[in-house]
């Protein structure tokens, strides 16, 4: 119990410093350190994202009004039923253990190439003059509900997989979309999307199975701490050394799982 408690607090401390999502740090960890299979490991997670996440979209919703809640709406729209299809067919289509640990994990790895590359590319696209971020113009006018809502779809798949997503791909998806839109807003409108997906994919998972909840109990004890600690310390050490060091282990990672 007390190096799953360590490990909540050791990627709590990365989550605060990088705001990098805990499941693309956290489940590799499972797996590889501690050998959970990879589905008690994805289901343990996603409820361990459901909770902590909680608190950061009160924070950005009531002190900064950050949260695009049309937007959280239209990627609902689509993450959730996309959600609520996956946990179907592991269910029910992929009944044999190995196939669905096979598909997991092949999904696992590929989340994670994505989120490296997404850590990649974020700081590009994140550039905005002063002018770009006072304006919410949508890139591809009346089209922009409709992609928005099967990007929901990717995203809750994916997550639904692997636990790994809901963060750094869901944040460079919608700086694609909304390149007017602040960053803040941006972070706060991915953050408050994220819960009802996570929530929705770890309850299926949960029913599945899937879920340890002595392991999701110490998590989240050091998780806490290690979330505050990192978020202080995260002004003092500069970006653009962390986020390529990151990036690059959650490929190296992410290649791992899918050779």
């Amino acid at each position: 119990m007390t190096a799953y408690v360590i490990s909540g607090l050791l990627v709590g401390f990365l989550v605060g410093l990088t705001g990098v999502g805990g499941g693309s740090l956290m489940t590799p960890l499972l797996v590889f350190m501690f050998g959970f299979a990879p589905k008690t490991a994805v289901g343990t997670d996603l409820l361990f994202a459901a909770i902590t996440k909680s608190a950061g979209v009160l924070v950005h919703h009531r002190n900064h009004r950050s949260v695009d809640w049309k937007i959280v709406l239209q990627l609902a729209l689509g993450s959730i039923p996309a959600a609520l299809v996956v946990i179907y067919l592991l269910e029910n289509v992929f009944q044999k253990d190995e196939a669905v640990t096979s598909l997991i994990t092949g999904s696992l790895g590929v989340a994670l190439i994505l989120t490296g590359l997404a850590l990649l590319l974020r700081r590009r696209l994140s550039r905005k003059s002063p002018t770009q971020r006072l304006t919410h113009t949508e890139r591809f006018g009346p089209w922009q509900g409709l992609l928005t809502v099967l990007v929901g779809i990717a995203l809750g798949a994916l997550v639904t997989l692997s636990s790994v997503g809901a963060g750094a791909l869901g944040t460079i998806t919608l700086l694609f979309l909304y390149p007017r839109l602040a960053t803040v807003r941006i972070v706060g409108t991915d953050l408050a999307h994220a819960i009802p997906l996570t929530a929705v994919a770890g309850l299926g998972h949960l029913h599945m199975g899937n879920v340890d909840f002595n392991l999701l109990g110490s998590l989240l004890i050091g998780s806490l701490p290690g979330i505050y600690v990192g978020s202080h310390l995260s002004a003092k050490i500069p970006e653009r050394i962390l986020q390529p060091v990151l990036a690059s282990v959650l490929l190296l990672v992410g290649a791992k799982f899918v050779l």
